[in-house]
C-alpha cells in the first residue's frame, strides 16, 4: 500500500508558509479596509464604493500572485509528479512478474528442522491450520518497501488449497471472526499487536472437529518490521503500543522483546501439540527469531522458514510442503537460542547525548538534538562472532547457535569433493564436485570459507569469513556437477587502520574450506602466503583499487572499546556493556556541524575561480550519450548551464531528475523500492517480488540478475529511469527495521547477490541507488542526528564491501542513496571521506550520489550547501525546505557544476536517451494553472474597470445632484 509520508506534508506547509501568510495578510487588510472605509469616515459614496472595490481587487491579485509564487516554486515539483501520465504494466509483464517472484520463494524458503521425514506430504489430504498469521500472513515490509494493494495477493491458504490441500475452514472463520487485521506500522508510528485467540477461547468441540478433520497440523507464525521503526527489544518499554489478547495476563512480560513467542503463541502451540502428534511449524518473517521452542515440543516435526514472498510467492509454500519443490534455501542470518546474547545488543537503540544543548534545533517535529550509538563488536557480527568465539572458548556453540548462518535442509542428501587447490600469482582456484546422494531432485549450495593467520593482540580477524559461493542447477539423484571456484589472494586481506592503514595479506597458512555452512566442514586445505604483503603503493592497491586504500576514518573512531579476539575475546564483558558516559567529547563538539550552526562560507576556498556559467556553446545532452566521463565536450555542456539551472537540478531530486530545456534535459523519474517499483505520486506501483531476504536465502545469484532485470522490464513500462534500490546494509541486530530488504549479516552474500541485481536492471538501462551509503544499520532515530561510531577495519570490511562490490562490478552512469546517519561527527552525505576518498578515488565511482528522504529543518542537519561540498550531488527532497544552493561563490558554484556532470552523465547514459533525444510537452497543471491565472487577471481587471466605470458613474450622479440643487 502506498503510504502518505508525513515529512513530506510538514515540508510541504512550510514550504508554502509565507505565501499563506501573504494571502491571509491580503484578506485581513481587506477586511481592516472595509470595516474603516464606512459612511462616517469616508462620506462620499463613490469614493468609498471604490476603495472597498479595489481593496479586494488587490486582495484577489495578492491572491492570485501567492498561489502563482507556490505553483512555479516549492508546489512545483510535487504537482508535476502528482499529475503526470499513469503508465500501467502489461498484463505480460503482471504475468512474467509473478512467475519471477514463485521461482525466488521456492529456492528462499528454507527448511530448518524435519524430524523423521514429515515433510514432504506427498499426498496431501486435510490440514489444520493454526495461529491468527496464517489467515493474515505477511507479503513485504513496510515504509518505502510496502506493496501495492493494486495486485492480488497470493495468500499462505490459497498456496495450499493450489498444492492439492484441504484446509480446516471452520479454524479459519475461528481466526477471521477473532480479527482481521494486525496493528498498523507505519515510518512514525507503530501498533505492535499480534492478534491470537487466547487458548481458552478454542473450546473443546473446535478442538475435537480438528482433530477428527486431520491428525496434521500446521503452525503459522508471523512477524513484521519496517522502514523508520526498530522492532522491539522491549515490548514493555514507554512508547512500544500493544494491545493484549487477555485480561489474565500479559503477552509478553517484562524483559522479553518482540523476536519471541507471545503467552498466546506460546499457549496455542501447547493446545496444538497436545492434540497433535504430527506438526510442521511455519516461521513467516523476515527478521532472525527465536525458534529454540521447538525442542520442547518433539510434535513440531518439521520448522519451515517462509520469508516474506511478495504477492504471488506464497504458491511457492504448498509446493514445498507437498514435494513438488524440494526446498533449497539456506540461512542468511545466524539463529539464536537468545538474542538478548548477541555482542550488539546493548549498543542498538536510542541513546541521546547528555550535554548537547547547544545542538538542539527547532522542528516541527519538536526539538532535535544528537544522538549516538557504537558498533562495540567491530569486525565480529553475525556468524563471524559465534564461529569465532566459539574456537576460542568463549561460547559453547550448541548452546548459543541454533541454526547457523548458510544452513538449510533438504529432501534430498549431497555429497561436496573438494578438488586440489592450487595457488598461483595471487590467484587460488579449485573444483568442487556435488553429487546428489539421495533419490529426489535437488539444489545445492557451494558455500567456500577462509580461516586466516591470527596473532594474539594483532589484527582482528574472524576464524570463518565466507569468500564466495555457487548454487548448483538442479541435479537428479546420482548426478553430479563440477562447480570451479576461482578468487584473488587479496580478498583474504585484513584492514590494520591501527599501524600499515592499509589492507594487508599476512604471511601464513590460510584454511580454505568448503562447508555446509557456516559451521560445518566438509573439507579444508591450506594455502601458504610465504610473505607478508601490504597494499599501500600506487602499483600495489587492494583489489583493483584505483588509489591506495588508507585511513579515512579515524574521526569516526571515537572513544569506543571494540571487541577484540586477543587473549580470547578477554574484553567482551567490558566492549559489549551497554553505554555509561552519554556525554559528547569537547573535541567533537568543536567540529559538529547541524542546520544551527553550518556556514557554508567558512569552507569556501579564496583562490577558486568562478566557473563559467550561462553561456550559448549550442550542446545538446545527448551529443555526450556514450562518451566518457571525462570528455572534453561535457566542459561545454556545463558551460551552459546556469546557477539557477544547476540549483534545480540539484536542489529538485526527489523521486526524480528535474528537466533542464535549454540542454534538452527531461524529467525523469525515480522511485522506491526494493522489491517493486512505486510512484508514491502517481499511485501507479508494479506488483511486488520477494524482499531481499528471500533473494539472500536463495543463495542464487542467476535469480537475481533476473530480478534486477524484470525491474527493469517494468521501469520501462512504467517510464521510470531511477530504482531507489537495491538496499545492502548489513543485519547487525536481528531487531533491525528493515532487515527484510536489507539481505544478511554478510557483506559478501550481500555483495554479490545485490551487484546482479544492479547489472540486471542495468541491463535493461535502468540506473539503481545503491543504498543507504553507509553505516544505517539501524531505524531507531536514524534521522536525528545519529553519531556512529565505529572503527575503519569494520566499516570498510564489513559495513562498506556490498557497496565496493557493487560499484567495482558496475560503477559507470549508476546512482547511490546516502545515508540518514552521521558517521562519527559528521553527517554521512556530507562526508567528502566516504563520497570522494573511498567512492570516487579509491573505487572510481562514475555518477550521482542523493541523499536520503530530505527535510532539512525537520530534520535539523541537512543543507544542500554543505552536502554538494561533500562529494552529494542531489538532494532528494519533493519541495523547498534547506535543499537549495544559497551560496554563490566560486566555491560552492565549482560544487554545483560536478554535481551537475555526475547528475546528467548518469542520466544521459540511462535508457530514456537511448534512442536520440526524447521529448517532453509542458504539464498539463501547468497549461491549466496558467490559463486559470490569466483568465483570473482579466476578471479582475475587467472588475476593476466595472468599478471605475461606477466610480465616475456616481461621481457623475453626485455632480448631477448637487447642480440640480
Amino acid at each position: 500500500m502506498l503510504e502518505i509520508n508525513m515529512d513530506d506534508v510538514i515540508a510541504v506547509i512550510q514550504s508554502i508558509t509565507p505565501q499563506l501568510i501573504a494571502i491571509a495578510t491580503a484578506v485581513v487588510l481587506g477586511i481592516v479596509i472595509t470595516i474603516a472605509v464606512n459612511k462616517r469616515t469616508v462620506a462620499n459614496t463613490a469614493n468609498r464604493k471604490l476603495i472597498h472595490s479595489t481593496s479586494w481587487v488587490a486582495v484577489g491579485v495578492a491572491a492570485i500572485v501567492a498561489v502563482a509564487m507556490m505553483l512555479a516554486g516549492p508546489l512545483n515539483s510535487m504537482i508535476t509528479m502528482a499529475t503526470a501520465t499513469k503508465h500501467e504494466l502489461s498484463q505480460d509483464t503482471i504475468n512474467s512478474t509473478n512467475e519471477l517472484a514463485v521461482n525466488i520463494e521456492r529456492e528462499g524458503i528454507t527448511l530448518l528442522q524435519n524430524n523423521d521425514d514429515m515433510l514432504p506430504i506427498s499426498n496431501p489430504g486435510n490440514l489444520n491450520v493454526f495461529g491468527w498469521a496464517s489467515t493474515n500472513p505477511i507479503y513485504g515490509g513496510t515504509g518505502s518497501g510496502a506493496l501495492s494493494d493494486a495486485y492480488d495477493t497470493t495468500s499462505i491458504l490459497d498456496s495450499l488449497h493450489d498444492a492439492g490441500f484441504k484446509t480446516n475452514d471452520e479454524l479459519t472463520k475461528f481466526y477471521t471472526d477473532y480479527s482481521t487485521e494486525r496493528g498498523a506500522i507505519t515510518v512514525t508510528s507503530a501498533d505492535w499487536t499480534l492478534p491470537e485467540p487466547p487458548a481458552q477461547t478454542y473450546g473443546d468441540s473446535l478442538v475435537q472437529d480438528a482433530k477428527d478433520f486431520s491428525d496434521t497440523a500446521m503452525i503459522v507464525i508471523g512477524r513484521i518490521g519496517g522502514e523508520g521503526l526498530d522492532l522491539p527489544t522491549d515490548m514493555n518499554a514507554e512508547g512500544t503500543t500493544y494491545n493484549e489478547n487477555s485480561g489474565d495476563y500479559k503477552d509478553f512480560p517484562e524483559g522479553t522483546h518482540y523476536l519471541e513467542l507471545s503467552q498466546s503463541e506460546r499457549d496455542m502451540i501447547d493446545l496444538v501439540t497436545s492434540n497433535f502428534d504430527n506438526v510442521v511449524l511455519v516461521y513467516n518473517g523476515a527478521n532472525a527469531f527465536e525458534l529454540n521452542f521447538v525442542n520442547d515440543y518433539p510434535q513440531i516435526k518439521s520448522v519451515v522458514w517462509a520469508p516474506h514472498p511478495g504477492q504471488a510467492g506464497f504458491q511457492a509454500l504448498g509446493e514445498v510442503l507437498n514435494g513438488e519443490v524440494n526446498p533449497s534455501g539456506k540461512t542468511s542470518d545466524t539463529f539464536l537460542n537468545d538474542l538478548t546474547n548477541t555482542p550488539s545488543w546493548n549498543n542498538f537503540g536510542n541513546f541521546p547525548y547528555d550535554n548537547v544543548q547547544e545542538f538542539e534545533v527547532e522542528s516541527a517535529r519538536g526539538v532535535r538534538s544528537p544522538r549516538f550509538v557504537n558498533y562495540v563488536e567491530g569486525i565480529y557480527v553475525g556468524y563471524r562472532f559465534y564461529e569465532t568465539a566459539a574456537d576460542e572458548g568463549l561460547i559453547n556453540y550448541d548452546e548459543t547457535v541454533q541454526y547457523p548462518f548458510g544452513y538449510g535442509l533438504s529432501y534430498t542428501s549431497f555429497s561436496q569433493s573438494m578438488g586440489d587447490v592450487t595457488y598461483n600469482d595471487g590467484k587460488v582456484s579449485f573444483d568442487v564436485t556435488v553429487t546428489n546422494t539421495g533419490n529426489k531432485a535437488g539444489k545445492d549450495v557451494v558455500e567456500v570459507y577462509s580461516n586466516p593467520p591470527y596473532t594474539n593482540g594483532g589484527i582482528e580477524k574472524a576464524s570463518a569469513n565466507l569468500v564466495t559461493f555457487e548454487k548448483t542447477k538442479s541435479l537428479n539423484p546420482g548426478e553430479s556437477q563440477t562447480i570451479s571456484i576461482s578468487f584473488d589472494d587479496d580478498v583474504l586481506a585484513s584492514y590494520d587502520y591501527k599501524n600499515a592503514k592499509a589492507y594487508v595479506l599476512e604471511a601464513g597458512d590460510y584454511g580454505i574450506s568448503i562447508r555446509s555452512d557456516s559451521h560445518h566442514v566438509i573439507d579444508s586445505k591450506n594455502i601458504t602466503v610465504s610473505d607478508t604483503v601490504t597494499y599501500d603503493t600506487d602499483s600495489n592497491t587492494h583489489n583493483g583499487d584505483k588509489t591506495v586504500a588508507t585511513n579515512v576514518f579515524d574521526e569516526a573512531n571515537g572513544d569506543v572499546n571494540y571487541l577484540s579476539r586477543a587473549n580470547q575475546f578477554a574484553n567482551y564483558a567490558e566492549a559489549t556493556a551497554a553505554p555509561t558516559n552519554y556525554s559528547m567529547p569537547d573535541d567533537v563538539k568543536a567540529t559538529f556541524t547541524n542546520n544551527g550552526n553550518y556556514d557554508p562560507t567558512k569552507s569556501n576556498n579564496a583562490s577558486d575561480e568562478m566557473p563559467t556559467t550561462g553561456a550559448k556553446n549550442g550542446v545538446r545532452l545527448i551529443d555526450l550519450r556514450g562518451k566518457s566521463y571525462d570528455d572534453p565536450q561535457w566542459d561545454s555542456l556545463l558551460d551552459e548551464l546556469t546557477f539557477d539551472e544547476m540549483d534545480t537540478l540539484i536542489a529538485d531530486a526527489g523521486y526524480q531528475n528535474a528537466a533542464i530545456k535549454s540542454i534538452g534535459k527531461i524529467r525523469l523519474s525515480d522511485v522506491d523500492g526494493p522489491a517493486a517499483l512505486k510512484d508514491n505520486f502517481t499511485g501507479v506501483s508494479s506488483i511486488g517480488l520477494p524482499s531481499n531476504i528471500v533473494l539472500a536465502c536463495s543463495w542464487n545469484k542467476d535469480l537475481a540478475r533476473e530480478f534486477g532485470q524484470n525491474i527493469g522490464d517494468m521501469a520501462h513500462e512504467m517510464r521510470v529511469s531511477g530504482w531507489y534500490a537495491p538496499s545492502v546494509n548489513i543485519h547487525r541486530s536481528a531487531f533491525g527495521g528493515r532487515n527484510f530488504e536489507y539481505f544478511s549479516e554478510d557483506p559478501v552474500l550481500t555483495g554479490d547477490l545485490a551487484v546482479q541485481q544492479v547489472l540486471g536492471a542495468d541491463d535493461r538501462g535502468v540506473y539503481s541507488f545503491t543504498k543507504h551509503f553507509a553505516l544505517n544499520e539501524q531505524e531507531t532515530r536514524r534521522n536525528g542526528q545519529l553519531c556512529t561510531w565505529a572503527d575503519e577495519q569494520a566499516i570498510r570490511e564489513i559495513y562498506l564491501r556490498p557497496f565496493e562490490t557493487i560499484v567495482k562490478a558496475d560503477g559507470d552512469a549508476q546512482a547511490m542513496m546516502g545515508a540518514f546517519n552521521y558517521i562519527g561527527n559528521l553527517y554521512a552525505s556530507a562526508h567528502t571521506g566516504l563520497n570522494n576518498t573511498v567512492l570516487r578515488g579509491e573505487w572510481g565511482f562514475r555518477g550521482f550520489v542523493e541523499t536520503d528522504y530530505f527535510s532539512g529543518t525537520n530534520y535539523g542537519y541537512q543543507t544542500g550547501d554543505q552536502a554538494i561540498r561533500g562529494g552529494t550531488d542531489a538532494m532528494l527532497a519533493t519541495t523547498s525546505t534547506t535543499n537549495h544552493i544559497t551560496d554563490k561563490s566560486a566555491t560552492s558554484v565549482k560544487a554545483m557544476r560536478t554535481a551537475a556532470h555526475n547528475i546528467l552523465y548518469t542520466t544521459v547514459n540511462s535508457w530514456r536517451y537511448a534512442d536520440g533525444e526524447p521529448t517532453e510537452s509542458m504539464a498539463a497543471w501547468k497549461v491549466v494553472a496558467i490559463t486559470t491565472g490569466v483568465v483570473l487577471g482579466l476578471l479582475l481587471a475587467g472588475l476593476e474597470v466595472l468599478a471605475i466605470m461606477r466610480y465616475l458613474a456616481r461621481r457623475k450622479q453626485a455632480v448631477e445632484v448637487t447642480s440640480a440643487q
